[in-house]
């Protein structure tokens, strides 16, 4: 082992959406108790609301032709850059069944300055805005 704190190899795009969808789920589970029923009313309120649609994560995964934003915005965990695009122009270059995470990915891997040659540290690391 090398004595440096960072001597352990960044784990890859896949395996870090398993660990969060992972983290999701046991937050998930620890919350209301089992035995507790939620009224409908609380749920046709919750899904009503207009903030309901702007997860971040599921922005992430809709087709382009479904977004209904004016403009897109994805910015890098590491370099803090951040890219925007309008809705239309990311339907026009890029078509309209493309999923915004794998667009968001490219942008941001068009003007990435974070190469090190390694697959697993390269590039940019994409967070969804959800304003």
């Amino acid at each position: 082992m090398i004595d440096r704190p960072a001597s352990w190899p960044m784990p890859t795009p896949k395996q870090m959406e398993k660990l969060a969808a992972e983290a999701v789920r046991i937050a998930a589970s620890h919350g209301a108790a089992p035995d507790l029923a939620t009224p409908a009313q609380y749920w046709d309120a919750t899904l009503k609301d207009p903030r309901a649609e702007t997860n971040g994560l599921r922005l992430a995964q809709r087709h382009l032709s479904e977004i209904r934003r004016h403009v897109l915005r994805v910015s890098c965990r590491r370099c803090e850059r951040t890219v925007e695009i309008q809705t239309a122009d990311a339907v026009r270059l890029y078509g309209g069944n493309a999923v915004w995470k794998d667009v968001a990915q490219r942008l941001l891997d068009n003007i990435c300055q974070q190469r090190t040659g390694r697959l697993e540290e390269d590039g940019c690391w994409p967070a969804f805005d959800a304003t």
